[in-house]
């Protein structure tokens, strides 16, 4: 039988039948009206009864007709089509009192027993049958809701976080959805003056009442859901904290905008991120100057297919550039963003090329060619351990790659280059770290008789980024654990991907020259605290489900990662997330020329037999490289 009822009410009616309906509730509603009036009058008169309803039936016909109150779909009748149906209700009302008063001035011959008309009886009746109208819509959509997905035994328990107007909107969406799979079982909120109000009958407990008491109490929910739009991460850390015990997986819906436009879908409520749990404000740059300065622009991207680089390209990619050079030497990768971009509207302005910055003849004819005006420098070998083990093309690439990089870059009167450089450089205990620094200081010692702005941009860990933590304790979850960290008290310091790259370009517009850029990035992440995060995120319990290994520091790793060295200190800019360091570089002639030996002897040098004696060239350009849990210590004693 119920498969009956909602095989007939998915079907969309004809909207004559929903016509045909709403005139019998206005008939029903006449004679309704007439009897309960006329009965304490002296009694019902049947003929002047009929001939009323037929009158009031066919002007309020007229105005069904012309309002177009039959034709929303039932099952979805919202607030406007409630609008609908009143206006139609009143103009027919007020048409019909004004129709009798007509008639009985004139006592046209043929209706002499019509008369006479009640003004009580007009207004009960346009009452009775506003109330019939809108009460069979609201009846009908909460039977085909109820019907079609309402007694599903596997949707989803949940508790909704938010009972502002980003909570109501998504409750109805939740509930007015089809092919829902939740079913809000609790609303909790963090605001003092909601708490203890409703939405939908639902009375708005506080959050802080959230433990599994009240879970067991409200339907044993399963998920929490957060609709709200100010999704600071110490708002949103604070709900993760409170779930996290309990436990109940969290997630989060679109922002208003989207949801309100109708481009939500139940199935795109997604997942808390890490990213959404930084313990700092996202960085959001929206500098018209960025645009305005690339404007008809050449820029190269060197390392364009790296995490950093990569972003950059695609960002770059939607402005008004003249033309995009992006420069890798990682054919695979360089593929998939070409590919990613092919549809981009300005793709043919894109050239992309398969090279490598240590290629002095390959860099310097592309420069000849091409003439860009900006460079963005993201070619680098970053990973830690493995740059400890192999200096040697960490010195090639990270230091002789920039410096070639730049020195075209100043033959070639390029308007501005940008480097991307790490805060592994600042008091390194490990090569690649200390190779930065090198990069650092050789464009320093360009820049200072250049006509081309150098600056350098300087941020530690990007999230997401090839190689960074949190891909790996993905994989390692996929695995079934364990996660593993080197140090139980490691700490980091984060940032997204789409954050740095915009930093860059802010650096690239506020650069005059000689540089060195820092960014806020917030308090440093405890590793410890982002694997046990990153465990509930993906619904699973620690220890029971997946487990923490402590592994021990790899060679040349730190347990705190800085920003700034000792002794430097910054200077503000326009941008309160962008500050200036300022780096005390003594004699860059001096260093200048130890940097030219030690890309000479790189060029030339045994990559196994010369360890010792590049890595030593590099600790005098940097005498504040102290190696740590690698061979390279004892070039310090």
């Amino acid at each position: 039988m119920s498969n009956v009822w909602k095989e007939g009410l998915s079907i969309n009616k004809p909207r004559w039948i929903i016509l045909l309906l709403d005139m019998m509730i206005v008939v029903v509603a006449f004679l309704t009206s007439y009897v309960l009036i006329f009965k304490h009058r002296g009694g019902i008169e049947i003929e002047a009864m009929q001939q009323q309803g037929l009158l009031v039936s066919a002007i309020y016909l007229v105005w069904f007709c012309l309002l177009g109150t039959f034709k929303g779909v039932v099952h979805k009748t919202g607030i406007r089509e409630l609008q609908r149906i009143v206006m139609a209700i009143v103009l027919a009302y007020f048409s019909t009192v004004l129709i009798c008063r007509i008639l009985e001035w004139s006592q046209p011959a043929f209706l002499t027993t019509i008369f006479p008309f009640s003004d009580t009886q007009l207004l009960f009746h346009a009452l009775i049958a506003g109330f019939g109208m809108t009460f069979s819509r609201v009846l009908y959509r909460a039977l085909y809701h109820e019907l079609m997905w309402g007694n599903k035994d596997n949707r989803i328990p949940v508790i909704l976080f938010g009972a502002g107007n980003m909570g109501n909107t998504t409750f109805y969406f939740i509930h007015t959805t089809s092919r829902n799979k939740y079913r809000i079982v609790a609303i909790v909120d963090d605001n003092p003056h909601r708490i203890g109000n409703r939405i939908q009958g639902f009375k708005i407990h506080d959050i802080n009442e959230l433990n599994k008491a009240f879970v067991q109490r409200h339907g044993n929910a399963a998920e929490l859901i957060v609709a709200i739009d100010n999704r600071a991460p110490e708002r949103l850390n604070k709900i993760f904290k409170l779930a996290e015990p309990i436990p109940l997986i969290v997630k989060i819906i679109p922002d208003t905008a989207r949801l309100m436009a109708g481009e939500v879908a139940t199935r795109q409520i997604r997942s808390l991120r890490i990213e959404d749990l930084l313990g700092r404000k996202a960085i959001d740059l929206d500098n018209p100057a960025i645009g305005a300065e690339m404007k008809g622009q050449v820029v190269l991207v060197t390392g364009g297919a790296g995490s950093i680089g990569g972003e950059l390209v695609r960002q770059l990619a939607h402005t008004d550039l003249k033309q995009l050079i992006v420069v890798d030497q990682a054919e695979s990768s360089l593929y998939d963003i070409q590919q990613e971009l092919s549809s981009s509207a300005n793709f043919e302005r894109c050239l992309f090329m398969v090279g490598n910055v240590r290629d002095a003849l390959f860099m310097d004819t592309l420069f000849q060619i091409y003439r860009p005006t900006y460079v963005f420098h993201a070619a680098a070998y970053k990973h830690v351990p493995l740059m400890e083990a192999n200096p040697y093309e960490s010195i090639l690439t990270n230091v002789w790659g920039s410096y070639n990089v730049a020195l075209l870059a100043d033959k070639y009167n390029v308007s501005k280059f940008v480097m991307v450089s790490t805060d592994k450089a600042v008091n390194p205990t490990n090569v690649m770290g200390a190779t930065k620094r090198v990069a650092e200081i050789a464009i320093s010692t360009v820049n200072i008789n250049s006509r081309t702005n150098f600056i350098v941009t300087r941020f530690g860990n990007v999230l997401g980024s090839n190689g960074s933590v949190i891909p790996l304790f993905e994989k390692q979850m996929l695995k079934g654990g364990p996660l593993t960290i080197t140090d139980l008290n490691i700490t980091r310091y984060f940032m997204t991907i789409p954050e740095a790259c915009q930093l860059v370009q802010e650096a690239a517009v506020m650069g005059k020259g000689g540089e060195i850029f820092v960014f806020d990035m917030g308090e440093p992440v405890k590793i410890m605290d982002l694997a046990k995060q990153m465990i509930r995120l993906k619904g699973y319990n620690y220890p029971e489900d997946i487990d923490i290994k402590i592994v021990g520091l790899r060679p040349g790793e730190k347990i705190f990662e800085e920003l700034l060295a000792n002794g430097e200190n910054t200077e503000k800019t326009y941008h309160e997330k962008i500050m200036i360091a300022k780096v005390n570089t003594p004699d860059l002639a001096l260093q200048r020329t130890r940097i030219e030996q030690l890309c000479e002897l790189a060029k030339t040098a045994d990559p196994n037999g010369d360890k010792m004696k590049l890595v030593q060239l590099v600790k005098d350009i940097v005498p504040e490289f102290r190696s740590q849990n690698s061979i390279f210590t004892s070039l310090d004693q």
